[in-house]
Order: C-alpha cells, then sequence, then structure tokens
C-alpha cells in the first residue's frame, strides 16, 4: 500500500467534500445569522456530528480494522464476512436503545450540552427540538461507520471518504427546497440532517454490495470476536474522538455567551477542513498499513511508515496552520459576512480561528500517532491520555473563560490538543514502538523555515488584494483563491529550495508500490 497515495484519494475527496461544506456554511449562514435559532440548530448538529467524526473519521477502524484483518487474511473472506455480521447486530440494538432513550431523556441532556439555553426558554426548546430531529442520524452514521471500516480493511478507501459529500449534498438541497416551505429554517435543516445518515447508509451499501461483501443481519450474540471488538472500541473511540469532545465541551461553556457558540462554530469548519483532508486522512490509510506490516512482523516497516506519515502530515499541516492564521480575517470576511452575518461576528470568528490554527499541527499529530497504538489493539493507552486531554481542555477553559470569552474556549482546544499529540508521541517513543529518523528530523526544520517564508508572502498578497476582498461574493472568492494558490507556489517553491521536499520525491510518492 502506498500510504501517500492512498492518502491522496481519501484527502482529495474529503477536500470536495469540505468545499461542498463550505457552500453549505455560506447559505447557512446567510439564513440563520448567529441569533437564536442558529445557536439551537448549531447545538443539535454538534450532538449527532461530534458521533460522526468520532465514528466515521477514523476511531470505529481503531478496534474493528485490526480484528477483521486478522480474521481476512488468516482464515478467510467468510470468517471475516461472520465477524462482522456479529458486529452489526450487536451494534444495531445498542444503537437503537441508545436513540430511544436519548430521544426521551432529551430536555436533560440539553440541560448538559448546552447549560447556558436554561435561561432563554425558547432557545432552549428549539435546541430539544432540533436535536430530536436530528438524533437518529446517530444510528445511520454509526452503522456506516462499520461499513466504511470493512472496504478501509480490502483497500477501498474512496466510498467511505465519499459519504460525507452525501451529507453535504442532502443539507444544500434542503436549504434550496425545504427551507422555502417552512417557518423555521432549524427545523428544516435538522431534517435534512436526518436524511443525510439514509443517505449515507445507502451508500455504503451498495459500495460493499459491489465489493462482494454483502452484510446479513443476523440475532446479535455476543461472541468472543464480538465482546474484543468492543473491549478495544469503547476506548478507541473516546480516544479517537478527543478533538470532537474537546470542541462539545467548548460548546458547552460556550452556550453561556450571546454568538459565542456560533463563532467557534464558524471557525471550528475552517480548520477542520485542513484536518480532515490530511489528518484523518492519513490516519484511516496507516491504520491498515501499520496492521499489516506488524502481522508481518516488520517493525523496521511499520516505523518507516510512521515516520513518512509525519513528515508528509506536517508537510501540509504547518503552512495550512501559519496560512490560516495569518489570512483568518479575509477568509471569514470572503465566505461569511453577508446577510445576518456581521463585521462583528467576522472579527470574532478570526480570532477564534487564529488560535484553533496554532493547534492544527497538534490536531493533525493525533491522528497520526494513534494508530500506532490501534494497529497494536491498544486503545486504553490513549484513552487515559485522552483522558488528561479533555481535564486540560476543562481547567484552561474554565481559567480564561471569564477574562477571555470564547477566545479562552478555543485557548482551551489548542492547549488540550498539544498536551495529547505529546504524550502519544512520547509513549511510542519510550516503548521503542516510534523513533524520529534521520530523514524526517532533517526534513521538519526545513518545513517549518518554508512555511514561515510563505506566511510573509500571504501577509503582504493579502494587502494588495485587500480591495478585492471587500467586493462581492465572486469577486472576494476569486481573489482569495489566486492568493492561497500563490502561497502554495511560493511555499512548494521555498521547499525545493531548501532541500525540504523535491519533485522527484513528490513523483516517486504516487507511484505505485
Amino acid at each position: 500500500m502506498n500510504i501517500v497515495r492512498s492518502a491522496a484519494t481519501v484527502g482529495g475527496t474529503t477536500l470536495i467534500s469540505r468545499l461542498l461544506g463550505f457552500l453549505r456554511d455560506v447559505m447557512v449562514a446567510a439564513a440563520l445569522g448567529t441569533g437564536p435559532v442558529a445557536d439551537a440548530f448549531f447545538v443539535a448538529f454538534r450532538f449527532p456530528n461530534m458521533f460522526r467524526s468520532i465514528f466515521a473519521e477514523g476511531a470505529f477502524n481503531s478496534a474493528f480494522v485490526p480484528l477483521f484483518a486478522r480474521r481476512l487474511e488468516g482464515e478467510g473472506e467468510a470468517a471475516a464476512r461472520r465477524f462482522a455480521e456479529d458486529a452489526l447486530a450487536v451494534l444495531l440494538v445498542a444503537l437503537l436503545v441508545l436513540t430511544i432513550v436519548a430521544e426521551l431523556a432529551m430536555p436533560w441532556i440539553m440541560v448538559v450540552f448546552a447549560p447556558g439555553f436554561s435561561d432563554d426558554p425558547q432557545k432552549f426548546a428549539l435546541a430539544v427540538e432540533f436535536t430530536r430531529i436530528a438524533f437518529p442520524y446517530l444510528l445511520f452514521i454509526s452503522l456506516t461507520a462499520l461499513q466504511s471500516a470493512i472496504l478501509n480493511s480490502l483497500g477501498r478507501f474512496f466510498p467511505g471518504a465519499a459519504a460525507p459529500v452525501m451529507l453535504n449534498i442532502t443539507l444544500i438541497l434542503a436549504i434550496l427546497f425545504l427551507v422555502p416551505l417552512t417557518d423555521n429554517p432549524g427545523r428544516a435543516l435538522a431534517w435534512g440532517v436526518a436524511a443525510a445518515g439514509v443517505v449515507q447508509f445507502l451508500w455504503l451499501a451498495v459500495s460493499l454490495w459491489r465489493a462482494g461483501m454483502v452484510l446479513r443481519l443476523r440475532m446479535p450474540r455476543l461472541t468472543p470476536d464480538v465482546r474484543r471488538l468492543f473491549r478495544l472500541g469503547v476506548p478507541g473511540v473516546v480516544a479517537g474522538g478527543i478533538t470532537q469532545v474537546n470542541l462539545t465541551i467548548g460548546t458547552m461553556i460556550a452556550s453561556l455567551q450571546a454568538g459565542a457558540v456560533s463563532w467557534l462554530y464558524y471557525a471550528d469548519r475552517i480548520y477542520q477542513l485542513p484536518l480532515a483532508v490530511i489528518g484523518i486522512a492519513i490516519g484511516i490509510v496507516l491504520l491498515p498499513e501499520l496492521s499489516r506490516r506488524l502481522r508481518a512482523e516488520d517493525h523496521g516497516g511499520a516505523s518507516w511508515s510512521q515516520n513518512r506519515a509525519i513528515e508528509f502530515s506536517m508537510l501540509l499541516t504547518v503552512p495550512a496552520a501559519i496560512g490560516a492564521g495569518v489570512l483568518s480575517a479575509d477568509i471569514i470576511h470572503v465566505l461569511f459576512e453577508r446577510g445576518a452575518f456581521t463585521a462583528a461576528d467576522t472579527a470574532a470568528t478570526s480570532l477564534a480561528l487564529v488560535i484553533y490554527a496554532a493547534g492544527l499541527p497538534a490536531f493533525v499529530l493525533i491522528k497520526v500517532f494513534q494508530p500506532g497504538f490501534f494497529a497494536r489493539e491498544d486503545t486504553k493507552t490513549p484513552l487515559r491520555f485522552a483522558a488528561i486531554s479533555i481535564a486540560v481542555n476543562i481547567a484552561v477553559s474554565l481559567a480564561l473563560f471569564a477574562p477571555f470569552g470564547f477566545a479562552g474556549i478555543a485557548t482551551g482546544t489548542s492547549v488540550a490538543a498539544w498536551v495529547n499529540a505529546g504524550q502519544l508521541g512520547t509513549r511510542l517513543y519510550r516503548r521503542g514502538e516510534f523513533a524520529p529518523d534521520a530523514q524526517l528530523l532533517r526534513r521538519l526544520p526545513l518545513i517549518l523555515l518554508a512555511s514561515a517564508g510563505m506566511g510573509a508572502a500571504l501577509w503582504f498578497g493579502a494587502s494588495a488584494l485587500a480591495p478585492f476582498f471587500a467586493g462581492d461574493l465572486a469577486t472576494g472568492i476569486a481573489a482569495l483563491f489566486a492568493l492561497i494558490a500563490g502561497g502554495i507556489l511560493v511555499y512548494f517553491s521555498l521547499c525545493q529550495i531548501t532541500g525540504a521536499i523535491r519533485l522527484a520525491d513528490l513523483r516517486r510518492a504516487f507511484t505505485r508500490g
């Protein structure tokens, strides 16, 4: 398996999804703005979307892929399919029970997830209603995660990566055709979220059929394999979804400040693009690669794969973080400042984006380091580190919220990410399961140097293009994309000059092997 080529498949498809997501958010911002309906919808969307990110973006893989791959290679396709069917049966029952309980207990759940809404009965009632409508999305997206994990184990990364495209298309259609028919756009969008779960499930069901891996529904049985799956899966889900857990905690605290939930949401949408395209994509393809090498006792190859994954991810993440920080105000202004989204909203959201950008390399490193544990069927160690990270996030967010408001919450999220990434990397190093090789140690400083040069170029370029950013949407987007394209050209030219990466290296990375 070529890690870079496979990651490019996942990342490229994810990029299409996130671009559609930006279009969706531009439309949502114009329709909802940052008022009570928007806050209620974003809390409702955050709840199932948190589980989407936890399950669908690699965490379920952490437990399932190594076990499924072992059955597939050691006992054949029939045994692997039987294991997947047993997992499906138990997972379906558990999800149905969870969904029913959550629907009934939603008012109490909302008190926990958005405590600040309790002071506004209308906003609280809307949040409960919207979340009840959208919550069945969790059931379908969790089943979709199982389907995607099977396809990833078979080396078919595209269908799972394309599933979020279906989410964005469904929500865009809801905005275009359902919102005009209702008196509450938030309610229409909540129904769109629920429908998107069904669409994604059907998309991957067809993909499994094409792969010759059709799953039959069996009576649920807690077989030894299923028990091990859930023993590994529960801590893996928490550890794999640590970023989303921290963001959800931030949403809870932000509900105490008017508008803060929306500001953090829009900033989150921007930095989630490079996180998904780079970090999540590499994490998804690295796990089966490490699992395969470790089963073959190729520990040297596993270490080489881990080093190249870090090198490639930082090659793209460091300039993305610097670019997001330098262009934060311009990005938010061009994409969102229209309709009910004001200049004050732009200033607040861009500040949050700068803080999130400072943590972006850590968010990506978490996704790159975790497969080193998951491939060895160790999900408890990342869970312990995740618990520490959550504690750090809560402590920093609460300490800084009073003096700095929503900016303190964003700071807590980024600080917690660096703590988590540092613990994961250090533990792998101390266990002798990862050591930075000479190539990685030589290229990381050069990547930072080239990124700094690109940041300076973007700073001057943004000043020159400021009049175009103030124009209409089409002009602003064209100017922004031209500036970003210029930054990319400057960056890779500096990489070639400094030796951070050579064109020959990129060509080899995308060849088959």
